[in-house]
């Protein structure tokens, strides 16, 4: 039998080499016929070239003999008369311009025709080409290998696969195989050295084979996609928590979950991400966050700093997977470098910026990198320098002041050698004017991703010499023989970072539906603590905001209106209506001179709501009581500003209660607020109007302070005042009072003793003559003033 066997063997061997021999004998013939077509296609190009020269030399042959043919006819008819001179030479250029168009036109043709021939042979001789044959075999000879192993494994495996269309039995033949190959494992680990014989028999060569001896225990989902309502009833079916099988499901639900989260981390959602985000298993899956990270920030650069931002609040907790990132980094960027990848290397650059602005890398990295970078200066070197120092500037600035200027005083440098392209001279000079603004518009963090305490923050020191590890063993699925208590000491760290908030929820529903009286308590307690925990702001921000906006707006409108119905639709808390009321009075003082505008902006808000009524009420008494510190084109408005507000009933009189007209109780200030006041009142209503409103019997307890008649020389103070101010109509019952003064005087003290009578009669004496004299005095002023205002008249009707 054996030599039976030995014979059949050499006979299949011998057939073989022949079969070898006729290939190679029928491979050498194709070649030869291709080189020979190859030669004579060569031949015939060469040939048609030629003919084309020779053509050509007979055409500029024709050209000259043509050209000699004209310069004749030119020189014979030089004595011709002129208009057939014209003639003759309309019709050579004519015909020259003929000529000259088909002699382009054959050019081009020839020209395309070359070209298209051209073409043809590349094509065929890429086509016959010896490596595209040889790929062409290789695929065919590995379609016949890849065939073969798929009839073998079907002849020898257990359960013939049926093509069917129930998908139960589908179903019940794939997870019979899964518990053979689980029985073989397990038989394996036992160590009893029993095979299925059963057992496909090229799985012993593919193990021999492939690099990573776990990828025969991989499971269905290696590099399949599967859906995820799918997975998870695959991870349900396994019973084993620890095999290699759910192992791997689980790493590509980690991958697809951290993957998923980190492509839609953004600067709204990034609070509500990282809760989720701490919810997988960074310690096994940091690998897969780092490398998720700089793809999705190579995608998307303009997210660089909520990626940073994320980065630097997992720092905090797992110190590991920031060094690991940012190692990885600095090693792309260092690849990009040397590259001369000039996107890879932006991307890289910026991302590393931000890192810095949220103290996760240090900085003396930035300062490195832009020494590098500015070391041999190039336009494209210069622009990514530029770039990084507009990203992490203005921390620089506060880190490394003196740093900062150094690379600033290179960039200086660069500038004044001139040797780089002007488009990045002028990138420099820009970058100039943000440091001179103090790098406004660019701030190292964003209020919403300032997330991180200074004082958590973990910050690496990495430089650009070192020698990194970018562990890259991390990316790819590894037995862990530990997992189930791996899995439980992460779950404990998770509750530790997260809190266990959702135990507490359920202890305290349960509580609450056996006792409700011990919810009721808690609900005080928790109150309690909500009281407790209210903060004050003493900042004042709220309410400098509040300003700020009232004051936009009302500089802002057109008109009264607009401004008021924009105002009303801001929301103001109990007690915040004096602040508009404030506001719109000093904007009112600020002007140049007084806009009705603001008056009735004013009684707008008057009429609608008396609280504002009784803030205006109040703001007067703060100003008359500081008119002092006003300047005069101040005053003047805020005056005219309440005369508004007076003039049209908006304020009620009964504030002029608060003016007391005395020598002794007011300053030239207020004195010039008061005339300014009531001269505004004269014009709005009128001397008749006003003169009543005065008198007006009701008020008149309001207005004693202005008109007082408690002392003769308060009285005469008024009546001087008004009289100065032009408005002396208005103290005539003054006038009246000051005269029947003496006699009020002398029916008081009749009941009085002698003495006192003689004293009073001497004090009434004195009275009198000072009565007389002031009535007099009052009497001789107005006559003056009554000469000059005829004088005035005349002076007018003479003109």
């Amino acid at each position: 039998m054996d030599r039976k066997y030995s014979r059949e063997s050499s006979d299949e061997d011998e057939v073989k080499k022949d079969r070898r021999i006729s290939r190679d004998k029928n491979r050498q013939g194709r070649d030869k016929s291709h080189q020979d077509k190859n030669l004579h296609r060569e031949l015939d190009r060469v040939d048609k070239k030629k003919s084309y020269q020779s053509f050509d030399e007979d055409e500029q042959r024709t050209e000259r003999n043509r050209n000699r043919h004209d310069r004749d006819r030119k020189h014979h008819g030089e004595n011709r008369h002129s208009r057939g001179q014209e003639r003759e030479n309309r019709k050579e250029s004519y015909q020259s311009s003929d000529e000259d168009e088909w002699k382009n036109r054959r050019h081009d043709r020839r020209e395309r025709e070359t070209e298209n021939e051209n073409k043809n042979m590349d094509r065929h001789l890429h086509h016959d080409s010896k490596d595209e044959r040889d790929k062409e075999l290789s695929r065919k000879s590995e379609h016949r290998r890849n065939w073969t192993d798929n009839d073998r494994e079907r002849k020898h495996s257990k359960h013939d696969y049926k093509y069917s269309n129930s998908q139960d039995q589908r179903d019940k033949e794939v997870s019979g195989w899964r518990e053979d190959r689980r029985n073989i494992g397990e038989k394996e680990k036992v160590g009893t050295g029993t095979i299925d014989p059963l057992q496909p028999p090229r799985q012993d060569k593919q193990s021999e084979n492939n690099l990573n001896p776990d990828s025969s225990n991989l499971g269905k989902s290696g590099g399949v996609y599967i859906p995820p309502f799918k997975l998870a009833r695959m991870m349900k079916e396994v019973q084993d928590k620890s095999s290699i099988e759910y192992q791997r499901l689980t790493w590509d639900a980690l991958r697809k979950s951290i993957n998923g989260l980190v492509n839609k981390v953004n600067a709204t959602n990034i609070k509500n991400i990282i809760p989720e985000l701490f919810g997988e298993n960074l310690i096994r899956g940091r690998g897969l966050f780092c490398r998720s990270c700089m793809k999705s920030q190579m995608a998307s650069p303009g997210f660089t700093d909520v990626f940073a931002a994320l980065v630097a609040v997992v720092n905090t907790k797992f110190p590991e997977v920031g060094d690991l990132l940012l190692r990885r980094i600095v090693l792309q960027l260092k690849r990009a470098y040397k590259r001369n990848d000039k996107p890879q290397l932006l991307a890289a650059v910026k991302f590393i910026a931000h890192l810095v602005n949220q103290q996760v890398a240090h900085e003396i990295i930035a300062l490195e990198l832009l020494t590098v970078l500015l070391e041999n200066p190039t336009d494209d070197s210069v622009e990514v320098a530029v770039g990084f120092v507009t990203e992490c500037g203005s921390i620089l600035k506060d880190l490394s002041p003196k740093g900062l200027h150094g690379i600033f005083e290179r960039f200086r440098g660069i500038l004044h050698e001139g040797e780089i392209d002007k488009r990045v001279q002028f990138l420099i000079e820009g970058l100039f004017a943000i440091r001179k603004a103090k790098f406004e518009g660019y701030p190292a963090v964003r209020p919403e991703l300032d997330l991180v305490e200074q004082e958590d923050q973990l910050t690496h020191e990495i430089s650009l010499q070192e020698e990194i590890d970018p562990e890259i063993a991390l990316d790819i699925f590894k037995s862990d023989p530990n997992f189930l208590e791996n899995e439980k000491r992460y779950e404990d760290l998770k509750k530790n970072i997260l809190g266990e908030e959702s135990d507490d929820e359920e202890d305290r529903s349960d509580a609450g539906s056996d006792d409700e009286e011990d919810e009721d308590d808690e609900d005080e307690s928790e109150e309690e603590d909500e009281e407790q925990m209210q903060i004050n702001d003493e900042t004042e921000t709220n309410l400098v905001n509040l300003r700020r906006t009232i004051y936009l707006t009302i500089m802002s409108s057109v008109d009264f209106e607009e401004a008021g119905h924009k105002l009303l639709k801001i929301k103001l808390e109990p007690g915040q209506e004096i602040e508009l009321c404030v506001m719109l009075l000093e904007c009112c003082s600020q002007e140049r001179t007084y806009l009705r505008y603001y008056g009735l902006l004013g009684q707008r808000f008057c009429k609608i709501n008396k609280v504002y009524q009784e803030n205006f009420e109040k703001c007067f008494v703060q100003q008359y009581s500081m008119i002092h510190r006003l300047e005069t084109n101040k005053l003047r408005n805020v005056a005219k500003f309440f005369a508004h507000l007076l003039g049209t009933d908006a304020l009620p009189w009964h504030v002029l209660s608060y003016i007391r007209l005395t020598e002794e109780d007011t300053t030239s200030s207020s004195r010039i607020f008061i005339k300014i006041l009531f001269q505004e009142l004269s014009e709005h209503l009128g001397i008749r109007l006003l003169n009543e409103r005065l008198t007006d019997p009701t008020m008149q307890d309001s207005f004693e302070s202005i008109f007082p008649r408690d002392n003769p020389k308060n009285t005469r103070f008024s009546i001087n005042f008004f009289t100065s101010i032009g408005l002396g109509g208005l103290t005539e019952n003054l006038r009246e009072y000051l005269k029947n003064m003496p006699r009020l005087i002398m029916q008081q003290q009749k009941p009085m003793s002698d003495s006192d009578e003689e004293s009073q009669s001497s004090d009434s004496s004195d009275s009198d003559s000072e009565s007389s004299s002031s009535e007099s005095e009052s009497d001789s002023e107005e006559s003056e003033r009554e000469d000059r205002r005829r004088g005035k008249k005349r002076r007018k009707t003479g003109r």
